[in-house]
């Protein structure tokens, strides 16, 4: 017969509360809805939580108790999981409470996630009304799914399942990218949701509804304990996109904060700090894909990388309102004088205020799509001043161009690059081609 020696015992928040817990220690404010016995380990999950900065509405739950899972370890190796729970739906009463504080909160968040284990608490009631008052607030919602019919979540921005579900909910297969890509973009039709898939050691894939897909390897060095690695992968992207990143970058974010998770024995939160060291020792390793639209935060996190790896960082900007063979030139002359480009792009509403209230064609979502399209670009930086100059006191590219119908001494931030001992250039133009010129000819 097996024994076992107590040496120490660890608690943590599962399930929601991880998700809470994880958000607030990367730095982010977390509010979690949710049930709870008033039993001492409800007590002590409430106390938990409040400690790391998680505000929290608690509805009670008479005669359910607090679900607890015990997991036995010797060392790293789970042995054996004990688990305390009732799994039957909270009852009519408990959802309307549910739904009361979710009324009386939505409108102090920027972003909803429904954490659903499965446990009986995101029932039918739940999920609908959730979703309804979600979109009458104009709140993208995030869902960690355990039903295995994933169409319940319609509605939501986006759903998160692992591969293991992933497979459960269509029946195919999802050994490899492509099988995956195919079981998710049949999920994403169908609930209009992009999916974003987490597959352990294969990394993630994001699959969006009109088809398209990336697929990223994951950053852990070895995996420990994959307890609780997609808690910290939801938690790292609803943070990333309530912030207004990108979803490339999100994921990115996402990606990183898993591979530290799986590293950590048992259910673990993975820290800000953490997760700047992971991206600042990522050498020669881009975390997002090549052309990706990403914060200034991220593009200067890359700048600092590539400079200790002795790369040379170019940097031109514009407004790119309807692409054409000037820019194609303007980018691939720039890019064979760096290791990496970096591209500056006018937000809309700079856009409006240098070229009028028609302008521009194509919004800055678009533009930075073509833009990211094009090869020789690494990054694309969207920015809202009228130039771009604080992005180039941020970044200090070595290499700033622009077109020939500018001059040298009056091309902004070229003064920041020569101080700092970079170039700045002219780019010839191609005759006859400009966005205004194709403008005219409508």
């Amino acid at each position: 017969m097996p024994v076992i020696r107590q040496e120490n015992i660890v608690e943590s928040g599962g399930g929601a509360a991880n998700v809470a817990l994880n958000i607030a220690a990367m730095g982010g404010a977390a509010h979690l809805v949710t049930c709870a016995a008033a039993d001492p380990e409800g007590e002590r999950l409430v106390w938990l939580l409040r400690q790391a900065g998680v505000s929290l509405d608690v509805v009670a739950t008479p005669g359910r108790p607090t679900t607890v899972k015990t997991r036995f370890l010797a060392r790293h190796n789970q042995l054996l999981r004990l688990d305390r729970e009732v799994t039957m739906p909270i009852t009519p009463a408990c959802e309307e409470q549910i739904v009361a504080a979710l009324q009386a909160r939505i409108d102090r968040c920027s972003l909803v996630v429904i954490s659903d284990y499965g446990k009986g608490l995101v029932t039918d009631r739940v999920i609908e009304a959730t979703l309804a008052l979600a979109a009458q607030v104009g709140l993208r919602v995030i869902v960690d799914p355990k039903r295995r019919n994933l169409a319940d979540y319609r509605g939501a921005s986006v759903i998160k399942p692992n591969r293991r579900e992933l497979e459960a909910a269509t029946g195919l297969p999802v050994n490899d990218d492509r099988q995956v890509e195919a079981a998710a973009s049949s999920l994403a039709v169908a609930t209009g949701a992009t999916l974003l898939v987490t597959r352990s050691e294969d990394g993630m894939s994001l699959v969006r509804p009109d088809g398209s897909a990336i697929h990223m390897p994951t950053h852990a060095h070895e995996i420990v304990d994959v307890t609780g690695a997609g808690d910290a992968a939801i938690a790292a992207f609803s943070l990333a996109i309530a912030e207004g990143r990108p979803a490339e970058e999100a994921m990115a974010f996402a990606n990183i904060a898993a591979g530290i998770s799986v590293i950590k024995p048992g259910t673990a939160t993975v820290s800000a700090t953490e997760i700047e060291h992971e991206r600042a020792v990522l050498a020669g390793q881009l975390p997002v894909p090549k052309g990706s639209r990403v914060s200034a935060d991220t593009a200067s996190l890359l700048r600092a990388q590539w400079r200790q790896q002795r790369l040379t960082v170019g940097f031109t900007n514009g407004c790119f309102d309807l692409f054409h063979p000037g820019h194609v030139a303007l980018l691939r002359e720039t890019a064979r004088q760096c290791d990496r480009l970096i591209v500056g792009l006018n937000s809309d509403d700079s856009v409006r205020r240098l070229k009028g209230e028609t302008r521009p064609v194509q919004d800055e979502e678009a533009r930075a799509e073509i833009l990211g399209a094009i090869g020789y670009v690494d990054l694309v930086v969207v920015f809202d001043e009228d130039t771009p100059h604080d992005l180039i006191a941020r970044l200090e590219p070595d290499l700033l161009t622009k077109g020939a119908d500018y001059r040298i001494e009056d091309i902004v931030g070229g003064d920041i690059v020569r101080q700092a001992g970079g170039r700045v250039l002219t780019i010839d133009l191609v005759p006859g081609h400009s966005s205004t010129r194709l403008i005219n000819r409508r």
